[in-house]
């Protein structure tokens, strides 16, 4: 049974940063990050294949947020840098069916709040 856990979110001010970790337990898939604000559709932000190889972004957050994994560790990041108040919302992880970044999604985890306010 896969499990996510996604933390590392918080309140931060326009321009600042945050990086937050999507932790699992024996995931050996791709992995996405996305974002949900009320009122709007769940957006995928980025995902990133198995290997690290290949990853891929939202128009949104292109130069600004990059993905990144640690296998050793069970771990994927999502370094956000010059944030924006648009990029408010409920980030959560989640794993792909395969290795890469094509195909549904078919596990979910919880996800972290990040505040962008001055």
């Amino acid at each position: 049974q896969l499990n996510l856990v996604a933390s590392g979110g918080g309140f931060v001010q326009p321009g600042g940063s945050l990086r937050l970790s999507c932790k699992g337990s024996g995931f050996t898939t791709a992995i996405g990050w996305f974002r949900q604000v009320p009122g709007k559709e769940r957006e995928e932000v980025s995902c990133i294949s198995r290997s690290g190889s290949n990853t891929n972004y939202a128009d949104s957050v292109k130069g600004r947020f990059t993905i990144s994994r640690d296998n050793a560790k069970n771990t994927v990041y999502l370094e956000m840098n010059s944030l924006k108040p648009e990029d408010t919302g409920v980030y959560s992880c989640a794993a792909r069916g395969g290795y890469t970044c094509s195909g549904p999604y078919n596990a979910w985890g919880q996800g972290t709040q990040i505040t962008v306010s001055s």
